[in-house]
C-alpha cells in the first residue's frame, strides 16, 4: 500500500519544484495505489439507450458452476496478465497492435460534468469507466473526486475516502508538493485512454471494465507513465 507521509501543508512559496526522476516517482506511486482492484464499488451508468447484448468477442466467464453470491467475486478476482513492475513508466514500441475495439460516444454530460449517455453494453461500460477516470484524474481535485464518487458509485461501496481514484489524488497531491487539495497554478496532468479490456461480465447489467491510461503530468519538469484501473461497472435503475 502506498502510504501517505505526515507533513505540514505548504505555502506556495515554499514549493520546491520537482526533478523528473522525482515526478517519475510521483506517477508510479499513483500507479501503486490505483492498480489495485476495490471490491464492492460500482457505478451507476444512466443511460437513455435500451439495453444491448454483449457481443461474441466478449468473454463470458461467469462461471456457471459457483453460488450466484460469489460468481461476480471470483470474476473481479480472477488474475490478470502479469507485467513488468517498471511497464507503467517504461512503455517500449509494440511490433504489431492488437485489434481496434471503436467505443461508443457520450451524448450528454452526467452528474459532475462526467460524459454519458453511453448505450448499454460492455464497451458502453469501459467507455463510462474511461470517462469517470479521465474526469477525476485530469482535476486532481479532492473535492471533485469525492463529488464525483458520491453521484456515481452504488450505495454500499467502499467510500469515498477508501475510492481507489480519491487516494490516487490524494496521493499526487502530497508527492507533488501541491498546497492545497487541488492543483496549484502551473502544474498540468493530462489524461488520455489508451486502451481498455473487458475482463468479465454476468449478465447484460454487470462488466467488470480495465482502462488503461495515458498519464501526464508537468511542474517544472514532465513525465509520462501507462496507468491501468479496473472497476466492476453495473446499470442501475433511475427515476425519471
Amino acid at each position: 500500500m502506498f502510504r501517505r507521509r505526515p507533513a505540514r501543508p505548504a505555502s506556495s512559496a515554499e514549493v520546491v519544484p520537482l526533478s523528473r526522476t522525482q515526478l517519475l516517482g510521483v506517477l508510479a506511486g499513483l500507479l501503486l495505489v490505483g492498480g489495485v482492484l476495490l471490491y464492492g464499488l460500482g457505478y451507476t451508468l444512466v443511460s437513455s439507450f435500451s439495453a444491448g447484448t454483449a457481443p461474441d468477442s466478449v468473454l463470458n466467464n461467469a462461471h456457471p458452476d459457483a453460488d450466484p453470491s460469489q460468481r461476480r467475486d471470483l470474476i473481479a478476482s480472477a488474475p490478470m496478465a502479469p507485467v513488468a513492475e517498471d511497464a507503467g513508466i517504461t512503455p517500449g514500441v509494440a511490433i504489431s497492435m492488437p485489434p481496434a475495439i471503436r467505443l461508443p460516444a457520450a451524448t450528454t454530460i452526467g452528474a459532475s460534468g462526467v460524459p454519458s449517455g453511453l448505450p448499454r453494453t460492455p464497451e458502453g461500460a469501459a467507455a463510462q469507466l474511461a470517462a469517470i477516470e479521465v474526469r477525476v484524474l485530469s482535476a486532481m481535485s479532492l473535492p471533485l473526486a469525492t463529488e464525483v464518487y458520491r453521484d456515481w458509485a452504488i450505495p454500499g461501496g467502499v467510500g469515498a475516502a477508501n475510492w481507489s481514484q480519491t487516494r490516487n489524488v490524494q496521493s499526487f497531491l502530497t508527492d507533488a508538493r501541491q498546497s492545497t487539495n487541488q492543483l496549484d497554478p502551473g502544474t498540468l496532468v493530462s489524461v488520455t485512454p489508451a486502451a481498455i479490456q473487458i475482463k468479465g461480465t454476468d449478465g447484460p447489467d454487470w462488466v467488470v471494465a480495465c482502462v488503461l491510461l495515458d498519464v501526464r503530468a508537468a511542474l517544472k519538469a514532465e513525465a509520462r507513465m501507462g496507468y491501468g484501473t479496473c472497476e466492476r461497472m453495473q446499470w442501475a435503475a433511475t427515476a425519471g
